[in-house]
């Protein structure tokens, strides 16, 4: 062995002396002092019987359940306490949409004057849209982003929606304020200092003009996206989002006090589109593109025809 190696193994073994010397003194405890801080035994950190492997992985197969969308007990939507929501919409398709109408909202409110010759149209369906989200989001029996604020969220964006039915400076400022608000809660920042309404209610949020325009537009996007069988594979997740935001918006338009929610005949109308839509779904799930494509093409006869009786 070279002077040079056994001087360079030398530095280092001291180097790793002098630290060790350095470092802080191992604390010392008396008997009993960390009593109540850590259990005496593994089993008594558990509440009931300890788990076992096979119980682990029967709460794995539940899992995906609970992920698809379906009803966890954590929310109710109507007056009766019923979710309503879960079997409706997943809480993939309300992220997602939200995130994609928040984008274009961001387009859409720019500058004063874009705004007030004619962007506040565009804000107003933006924000109605976003405003039943997120009354869906928090009324939804899943676990859903953002669920905490949804509530907040729900009525700020409604009261801009409804200023939106004209174009000032005033109301671009507040549409900002929005833009800002959609930032921080997308980005986790959170809306700070707000509380939300208890007596909020679907009058509130949904005004139903702008809300059957957004169906309309959900309408084309599945039109254009079930074309024919080999589109709708490409696209399933697509197809999926708006089949379930078509769902959910028909059983918004029969909720309590929305316009003609009283009148059998548009009721029925509703059901029946909603009903169509659970239909596209279920034939994804079990891979009929046939009955996809099928579905699809039921959804727009049911929106024409309710488009001939209402506005």
């Amino acid at each position: 062995m070279s002077r040079t190696l056994i001087f360079g193994f030398a530095a280092v073994v001291l180097s790793v002396v002098a630290a060790d010397e350095r470092r802080a003194p191992r604390p010392q405890f008396s008997e009993g002092q960390l009593r109540g801080v850590f259990f005496e035994k593994l089993d008594d950190a558990f509440r009931g019987q300890r788990p076992s492997l096979s119980s682990i992985r029967k709460s794995a197969q539940v899992a995906p359940v609970a992920a698809a969308g379906q009803s966890t007990g954590g929310g109710s939507s109507g007056a009766d306490g019923k979710d309503v929501w879960s079997p409706l919409i997943g809480p993939a398709s309300l992220e997602d949409e939200v995130k994609r109408l928040r984008l274009h909202y961001d387009s859409v409110v720019t500058t004063p004057g874009a705004f007030n010759s004619g962007g506040y149209q565009d804000a107003r369906l933006d924000l109605t849209a976003l405003a039943s989200l997120f009354a869906v989001i928090n009324e939804h029996g899943g676990e859903v982003r953002w669920k905490d604020q949804a509530a907040v969220a729900r009525d700020l964006i409604a009261r801009t929606a409804f200023n939106c039915k004209a174009g000032s400076t005033q109301v671009y400022n507040e549409a900002k304020l929005r833009k800002a608000d959609l930032q921080d809660l997308v980005s986790g920042t959170g809306i700070t200092g707000r509380e939300s309404d208890p007596d909020t209610d679907w009058t509130m949020i949904a005004d139903r003009s702008p809300m059957m325009e957004y169906a309309e537009l959900l309408v084309e996007s599945l039109d254009e996206v079930t074309r024919n069988e080999g589109t709708a594979k490409t696209e399933i997740d697509s197809v999926r989002r708006n089949a379930e935001l078509l769902a959910m918006v028909a059983e918004i338009f029969t909720r309590e006090g929305m316009d003609e929610a009283d009148d059998e005949d548009y009721v029925k109308l509703s059901h029946a589109m909603r009903d169509v839509a659970k239909t596209v779904v279920a034939a994804i799930d079990r891979s009929d593109w046939e009955s996809v494509t099928a579905g699809a093409s039921l959804i727009r006869q049911r929106c024409d025809a309710c488009h001939e009786e209402y506005r």
